[in-house]
């Protein structure tokens, strides 16, 4: 069954909550924790503590290969649109089943407007083995 958390207002820091339900729900959301506080605080090295280097992320435009790779991504998502302090991020849904993570959201940049965004987690190991990312920006 999954464990599905629906938030009108989140927070990038905090998406749903005190971890709930079976050890893996519980190490899904300290995991997702711990990813999006990371994302939230700009701080890339953490970010790409998540992965290892078997790690692939799908995105709409590629398919990023190791931690490296995954790296020059996020680094770039970051520098573009989410540097600290200059977002709204807005976590609309999160789901969780067996080690996989569901989340959709979107947020208001400086840049752009992120007007529906969407990743899936898959976890082995207490690290993200896969993960796909897809998002609608409109630039402003």
């Amino acid at each position: 069954m999954a464990t599905q958390t629906t938030a009108a207002q989140g927070s990038s820091d905090t998406p749903h909550g005190a971890p709930q339900g079976d050890s893996k729900t519980i190490e899904m959301t300290t995991i997702l924790d711990r990813h999006m506080a990371a994302f939230s605080a700009g701080d890339l090295d953490a970010l790409v503590e998540d992965y290892t280097d078997a790690s692939v992320m799908i995105t709409q435009d590629a398919t990023h290969k190791g931690r490296e790779a995954i790296r020059v991504f996020l680094s770039g998502l970051l520098a573009e649109h989410f540097t600290p302090g200059t977002y709204d991020f807005t976590m609309d849904v999160v789901t969780f089943e067996g080690d996989t993570a569901y989340i959709v959201w979107h947020a208001s940049c400086a840049s752009a407007e992120v007007v529906l965004a969407t990743d899936t987690f898959f976890l082995r190991d207490g690290k993200i083995a896969t993960q796909t990312f897809t998002a609608k920006i409109e630039p402003k």
